[in-house]
């Protein structure tokens, strides 16, 4: 993100015309987290990343010399990206505390939490399936009712969950935590582990 926000930054500023391509349909192997732990690590250098490059890069924030990648994508993700958890948790504190001292209707609160559930629930399903339209990349429909299953259930805990570890990001940011954490591998198949061929006598 840094590197593409940098090239953007300096091709502007020297008034040279460019485009940047990408591959929309990357294909590739990567090896996810395999804890809660190492989860947490992951999100959070994440976040830091993105806080890091936005705050370095903040001169192109709402400034229209730098067309919609200043006026447009700056923006975005300065307030739904890097701001996002802090809006999120005080708006769950907001809602629970509302509640506890009775200034909310309880089926108000109710149906507006499962509105705001609901719309992201709503967003999941439909990448699934615009996906699924476009490239056909599921062979089974059981595949794509479990994504959908998935999409549906994330908002009910693990959101919360990624949304706290982000929040704390900032935290860590604003201590100057610059480590990258441990990222502990395990392998596709940790049953077959590859081992140097002996050499064999005689050769080279």
């Amino acid at each position: 993100m840094e590197i593409v926000t940098r090239m953007h930054r300096k091709l502007k500023e020297e008034g040279k015309p460019y485009k940047i391509a990408f591959a929309s349909d990357p294909v590739s192997w990567t090896e996810v987290p395999a804890s809660l732990r190492v989860l947490r690590r992951q999100r959070d250098r994440w976040h830091r990343g993105l806080i890091d490059t936005l705050i370095r890069h903040r001169k192109m924030l709402l400034n229209p010399r730098y067309g919609t990648v200043g006026m447009l994508a700056m923006p975005y993700f300065f307030l739904f990206e890097f701001l996002g958890p802090v809006i999120e948790l005080l708006g769950y504190v907001a809602l629970a505390g509302g509640l506890f001292l009775g200034m909310l209707d309880v089926k108000f609160a109710v149906a507006f939490f499962l509105a705001a559930v609901g719309l992201g629930a709503l967003l999941s399903v439909a990448a699934v399936f615009l996906e699924e339209l476009r490239l056909r990349r599921y062979p089974r429909w059981t595949d794509i009712i479990k994504l959908t299953f998935y999409g549906i259930i994330e908002n009910f805990g693990y959101r919360q969950l990624v949304t706290v570890w982000r929040a704390w990001a900032i935290v860590s940011y604003l201590r100057n935590n610059q480590s990258w954490g441990a990222m502990e591998r395990r392998g596709f198949d940790p049953a077959k582990k590859s081992a140097p061929k002996k050499r064999k006598q005689g050769t080279t």
